[in-house]
């Protein structure tokens, strides 16, 4: 494709319908006899997104390949039986909710960290984050795969020079200097292996808690700190915007 940019100037790959082989890819992904995972969290109002998710992920996600869905949520009895292909397993982790919507944005990263050392690291090898209240229209398959996967923000398209969208705050742990910013990339949909995710999740986590202590709170919350991370350390695939694209656009 020329009409979109394909490459990073850190030389990452952009994945853009049409630019990829899902056949050669999918050949290449079954010989490695892989496991990927998925955490979603469904606190709150927001158990009502939950069959329309997993339904739709069940579809389209790596279909063909086995799934590992991890359900955080607070409402477990108000999951009805969603039916699974024979390859995925969904498992539901009851986790308490929080009195403020910040304070559950703020601790996803902390409970990411620390099931993927107790648990996730042992049963998956790459591991993906997604917001619960998306459905899956298309396919997204193993050309998602690699060490360590943003999403680009479907409102900022093109690489930033000055981001609107990190954090001002000079004294978070998240700001970032003026005329570092890349792209800006969304914090509803990123992952890689288990070993970078566990990197990122922890680094983002000990960013959120001490600026908890000095009193910042951002706006963007997580997602700020996930893009200071990824500015320090450069993501070695980007998905394009059509992997999670805002419908008021």
């Amino acid at each position: 494709r020329r009409d979109v940019l394909v490459l990073t100037p850190w030389l990452a790959p952009i994945v853009w319908e049409g630019t990829f082989s899902r056949d050669i890819l999918d050949a290449q992904y079954l010989q490695k006899n892989l496991i990927t995972g998925v955490v979603t969290f469904a606190v709150e109002k927001y158990w009502f997104f939950i069959e329309g998710f997993m339904s739709s992920a069940n579809k389209y996600f790596l279909a063909g390949h086995p799934v590992n869905f991890y359900l955080f949520t607070d409402c477990p009895e108000k999951i009805s039986h969603l039916q699974m292909a024979p390859e995925n397993h969904l498992f539901v982790i009851p986790v308490q909710d929080d009195p403020r919507w910040q304070d559950i944005s703020r601790s996803r990263m902390d409970i990411l960290s620390s099931y993927i050392q107790s648990q996730f690291q042992h049963e998956v090898d790459y591991l993906y984050s997604m917001d619960i209240n998306v459905q899956l229209l298309a396919h997204i398959g193993v050309e998602i795969i690699d060490a360590l996967v943003a999403t680009i923000s479907s409102w900022q398209v093109t690489p930033q020079q000055d981001n609107k969208a990190s954090e001002t705050h000079p004294e978070s742990q998240s700001a970032i200097p003026e005329g570092q910013g890349d792209f800006h990339y969304t914090a509803s949909f990123y992952g890689g292996s288990v070993a970078e995710v566990y990197k990122l999740t922890r680094a983002c986590s000990a960013g959120l808690v001490q600026d908890r202590e000095n009193g910042i709170e951002g706006p963007w919350h997580h997602e700020s700190h996930l893009n200071r991370y990824l500015l320090q350390h450069k993501p070695t695939r980007l998905l394009s915007p059509e992997y999670y694209w805002d419908t008021e656009l």
